[in-house]
């Protein structure tokens, strides 16, 4: 991590904006695409089927490409670091502009994935800079917190976007972001951090087996309940095939020297414990991306008619970040979690009995909790797993890190797919009752 000297005030403002705008820039992209999959897929051509592509080849680089660069930043330092990710996601951004297919989205939100990994990185460490040395916890907990934001915002802001009824409008201003940043990050750089050479040949191949593990089961959770899981072999076949990848992974880390993914830590009790917290409230978490929102857009509301109830869930998550950041020390991250899980519970109940008749405004209550119990609970657990494991050393953060992301990313993706899953056995269920009471029987001669 790169050093905190002590800074002036107006230096820690710019410093604060700096890691907003690379925030913004790492996660409102896919947010954007996410959002407005429907007008994407209706400017393209495409089924569901192939707009689920587009967010699930985003999130298949995405998930594992935390292992690769956070031992490449440790060795080639940070401000290249920095200007690498910067140039190639701002490079990647403009090509999707000009590439203006089905093909060319698909490479460009694959190649996106990977190229905002090293952008997440660098807002914490800019807003650490802010923060200062006094406050690093708290600037850790709103750094990390940033990319939470992402959604509710391309809800507000998306509309005035695409008016024009052009995609290239989205992808300029996603070109525009990446520009911006990178001219923040060459005007204002971060102090350079010590190096240490730990890359190794036998790296690339645990990643040649993970990577691809991870991959499959993104695939496989993006597009079982659209394909329908019986129905397609290929899910059962990537999923074994995901399992055989990840057991390889394990015995050649379990042999080498130097592994890059460590057991003892992975499978600890503790760890195991956490990583099954995290995800479990990412799995709850998805009521709202998918339950409620979801529901809405089924009776009708538009994207215009939703500005108002995400503008308040970004309200209210912003509030519960800013609760975390002030209160947070790591005796209460169990404390915060469960406040935060109680929230979950209030909200869900007051949605419990909603009808084809509900309009945004009777959610605003109930949602604004789940914001609120979203932004109070990501930073602190992040942190509290993280604490732990430093105290096993430095190089086991990698294998820490690479299974919240997972965690985290896969207890989404869960979520959504055993909702939608539920969803769509439950109308079939439902028409085949309704068929049969509106059918008359047929009288016997």
């Amino acid at each position: 991590m790169p050093p905190i000297p002590d800074r002036s005030g107006p230096e820690r403002l710019a410093y604060g904006a700096t890691a907003v705008l690379i925030g913004a820039a790492a996660s409102l992209g896919s947010a954007f695409v996410g959002v407005n999959l429907p007008f994407i897929q209706g400017r393209l051509g495409l089924t569901p089927v192939e707009g689920a592509w587009l967010t699930a080849a985003y999130a298949m680089t995405n998930v594992s490409g935390n292992m690769l660069f956070l031992r490449f930043r440790q060795q080639f330092g940070i401000r290249l670091f920095a200007a690498l990710g910067l140039i190639l996601y701002a490079a990647v951004t403009l090509l999707n502009t000009l590439w203006d297919d089905y093909t060319g989205a698909l490479v460009a939100r694959a190649l996106c994935g990977f190229a905002t990994v090293p952008l997440s990185t660098l807002t914490i460490f800019y807003m650490l800079q802010a923060a200062g040395q006094k406050h690093t916890m708290g600037g850790l907990i709103v750094g990390l917190s940033i990319a939470q934001a992402a959604t509710p915002f391309a809800y507000v802001v998306s509309p005035a976007l695409t008016f024009s009824e052009e995609p290239h409008v989205l992808y300029l201003f996603e070109s525009g972001l990446a520009l911006c940043a990178l001219a923040a990050v060459a005007l204002l750089q971060l102090p350079e951090s010590p190096r240490a050479m730990i890359l190794m040949k036998g790296d690339l191949l645990t990643y040649l087996l993970v990577c691809p593990a991870l991959a499959l089961v993104v695939a496989v959770l993006s597009q079982g309940r659209l394909q329908w899981w019986p129905d397609h072999p290929w899910l059962a076949i990537a999923l074994c095939a995901a399992v055989l990848l990840m057991a390889a992974a394990f015995v050649y880390e379990e042999v080498r020297p130097a592994p890059l993914i460590f057991h003892d830590l992975l499978f600890a009790g503790s760890t195991m414990r956490f990583a099954l917290g995290a995800f479990g409230l990412r799995f709850v978490l998805s009521e709202q991306t998918y339950g409620a929102s979801g529901l809405l857009a089924l009776v009708g509301a538009g994207p215009d008619q939703l500005q108002g109830y995400y503008a308040v869930i970004l309200v209210s998550l912003a509030t519960g970040v800013g609760v975390a950041a002030l209160v947070f020390t790591p005796p209460r991250a169990a404390i915060l979690a469960i406040v935060a899980l109680a929230f979950m519970a209030a909200g869900a109940f007051l949605d419990a009995d909603a009808t084809s008749l509900v309009r945004p405004e009777q959610f605003l209550g109930s949602q604004a909790m789940l914001g609120f119990a979203n932004g109070l609970f990501f930073g602190p657990i992040l942190i509290f797993g993280v604490l732990g494991a430093l105290k096993g050393g430095f190089e086991k953060l990698v294998t820490f890190i690479v299974l919240f992301i997972v965690s985290q990313s896969l207890g989404g993706l869960a979520g959504s797919a055993l909702l939608g899953t539920i969803q769509q056995h439950r109308e079939q269920v439902y028409s085949a009752q309704i068929s049969a009471i509106s059918t008359p029987a047929r009288s016997t001669p």
